[in-house]
């Protein structure tokens, strides 16, 4: 009994043993890192030499295409379709006839009228004549009068309503598809066709407020079309007064051509509007420029260390971003691994 004790005795004595033997190493094993500095290998980084250059500044936006003129065709007064006089998809003429109401029971009314009218123009030559001989008061000659009036008003209003039942085409465009055939009964308030001008197209879109000095009439701007390489070319007429609250934007309509009838009205835009040209301007990759909490950083090569440096920037394309501040032509910037390096760490430059 005495020596198995002894034995676990001696056991629990020699793990004991390791264990301190194995802290006494590892504590020397860091204390000679700590001797020899601790020092963390450098990063191996790609950089490029920063040079001023000039930018030719613009801005990338969605915008929409819309016809130079556009109109739902409405009858303004109700009826019995008489006949329609065009083509759907075809194309149509300023003042051509589109389609008729029947004004049968309009045209009985104004030949009612016409026989009030002449009426109570003879009462009003005989009022006047008896108002010559004094005999009758200028007031019954005015009540005549004012009746004759009256019926001539009724007269036009009637004409005016017979006319509205041949309804033309406003300006020269494309017809859309018709929602009548002959003999539907219509109302105003039903939307008969559409009728399309896209000989010209306007483009709309808005830039940001900081940009809204920048923009003039008369600029040319170019823009692009889903399914489509081609790059077409619009020229800016009209700028919104005042800078949308909501979205701190503002809106500009730009004007072009297709003749061709390359483009449809109701598409986006992939517009590329051009700004001032920036002179010398500090262009830098956009994997460079690393966001932060109050603004943004990039950092530089100095004496084989990082250095992070914070800087302002401009407009920002696919590749490039434009920094006005916080970087000079010479010096040597860090384009990769920058999210994961921090100031002052040891790095060493790729040869190319």
């Amino acid at each position: 009994m005495k020596i198995k004790n002894i034995s676990i005795v001696l056991v629990v004595l020699v793990l004991g043993g390791l264990i301190v033997y194995r802290i006494t190493k590892n504590n020397s094993e860091g204390d000679k890192g700590k001797d020899k500095g601790d020092k963390k290998p450098p990063v191996s980084v790609n950089t490029v030499v920063v040079s001023a250059e000039d930018f030719s500044n613009a801005l990338t936006l969605s915008g929409s295409i819309e016809a130079n003129e556009q109109v739902d065709i409405h009858s303004e007064v109700s009826g019995i379709v008489e006949s329609i006089n065009f083509q759907e998809g075809s194309a149509v003429s300023k003042g051509q006839l589109l389609f008729k109401v029947n004004d049968v029971e309009l045209r009985a009314q104004l030949a009612q009228a016409k026989t009030k009218e002449g009426l109570a123009s003879e009462n009003e030559r005989r009022a006047k004549l008896l108002l010559q001989k004094e005999a009758i008061s200028q007031e019954e000659y005015d009540v005549a009068r004012a009746e004759h009036k009256s019926a001539q008003a009724q007269t036009q209003l009637i004409s005016a309503q017979i006319g509205k039942t041949a309804v033309k085409a406003p300006f020269s465009g494309k017809i859309g598809l018709r929602a009548i055939s002959a003999g539907t009964y219509i109302t105003p308030a039903l939307s008969v066709v559409k009728l399309v001008n896209s000989d010209k197209l306007k483009i709309t879109f808005s830039i940001p407020e900081k940009y809204a000095a920048q923009v003039k009439t008369n600029t040319n701007l170019t823009f692009k079309v889903s399914g489509s390489d081609k790059k077409y070319v619009a020229r800016v007429y009209a700028i919104e007064p005042e800078v949308a609250v909501t979205t701190r934007t503002l809106q500009i309509r730009a004007l072009a051509d297709n003749t061709n009838g390359d483009l449809l009205p109701g598409t986006f835009a992939d517009v590329t509007f051009p700004l001032d040209v920036i002179k010398d301007a500090i262009v830098v990759p956009t994997e460079a420029v690393v966001p932060i909490q109050d603004g943004k950083k990039v950092f530089v090569v100095n004496h084989g260390k990082a250095k992070e440096v914070k800087v302002n920037t401009a407009t920002r394309t696919a590749a490039t971003i434009v920094v006005l501040s916080g970087l000079k032509a010479g010096d040597t910037l860090i384009t990769t691994g920058v999210m994961s390096l921090k100031d002052e760490d040891a790095v060493k430059v790729k040869l190319k």
